[in-house]
């Protein structure tokens, strides 16, 4: 008998609309099934993962795909409050960016963020490196339970 695959919660905080149907469609054609919430600026990701307001009901995702560059707090600020609450802090976070920055992919390993991962221009490439995200961290990695 095949074990059963329990879904995957993934919060997709992305304000690029382009980007977000990209990411949707690519992890909908993905071998895991899995839920999707997506935020569209950095202070309704920290609403979503402190569970105010709207997001009351919400799960806890078991991973999170971050922007860098997003309205309202910015990726950097989020995953910094991210990394710092107890309560967070074990969700692995996958930056997802344009940024080809040094900086940025110096500053965001230094707030722990767990791969750094430039969004390639190539629609065929995006789609690709979102599907590589989904096979190592839902079908390699053993997620912490909640």
């Amino acid at each position: 008998m095949k074990e059963r695959i329990n879904p995957i919660e993934i919060l997709l905080v992305e304000d690029n609309p382009g980007d977000v149907r990209l990411e949707t469609e690519a992890l909908k054609e993905g071998k895991i099934f899995n839920r999707l919430s997506v935020v569209r600026d950095g202070a309704e990701a920290m609403e979503f993962l402190r569970k105010k307001g709207k997001f009351v009901d919400v799960e806890t995702p078991d991973l999170i795909l971050l922007d860098l560059n997003l309205p309202k707090k910015d990726g950097r600020e989020v995953l910094a409050e991210i990394k710092a609450d107890d309560d967070l802090k074990r969700i692995p976070v996958v930056v997802l960016t344009t940024s080809r920055n040094e900086e940025d992919v110096l500053k965001s390993y230094n707030l722990h963020a767990n791969a750094y991962i430039v969004k390639p221009l190539d629609l065929e490439q995006f789609i690709n490196a979102v599907r590589k995200i989904e096979d190592f961290w839902l079908t390699v990695v053993r997620l912490p339970s909640k």
